[in-house]
């Protein structure tokens, strides 16, 4: 089960680090579009609740990030269909702007052998 449980922590990483590319490359809203259940939400740092179609459009309008780092990523397996990424993020944007720096949640649903985002969830992290 070990080597199922480090398969499934790699594909989970994999699809964040997706989504961050994204949101460096200006396409996270494409990508989160198609990423996030009908009903998934993102819970964000400032107490903001947007359902998948603000994020597009929160996103679409949105400046890329310039890079990004995840450390200290933990897998919870719920079960064989569910399951959540919690790590460390950090944002980098350009100019003299400070990095984000949060710890982060994206808890996971397959629906139709497909990994789908229900819940992401960022809480910033103290100076």
């Amino acid at each position: 089960m070990v080597g199922a449980r480090d398969s499934l922590f790699d594909e989970l990483l994999d699809l964040e680090r997706a989504g961050w590319d994204s949101l460096c490359k200006a396409t996270g809203a494409e990508f989160y579009g198609e990423l996030m259940l009908p009903d998934a939400v993102m819970v964000l740092a400032n107490g903001m609740v947007m359902d998948r179609d603000t994020v597009v459009g929160a996103l679409s309008a949105s400046p890329p990030w310039r890079t990004y780092e995840i450390s200290d990523a933990r897998l919870i397996a719920v079960d064989d269909d569910n399951a959540v990424l919690v790590y460390t993020g950090t944002g980098y944007r350009d100019g003299d702007e400070p990095a984000f720096v949060g710890a982060m949640s994206s808890v996971y649903h397959r629906a139709d052998g497909r990994w789908k985002l229900a819940l992401y969830q960022q809480t910033r992290m103290p100076d």
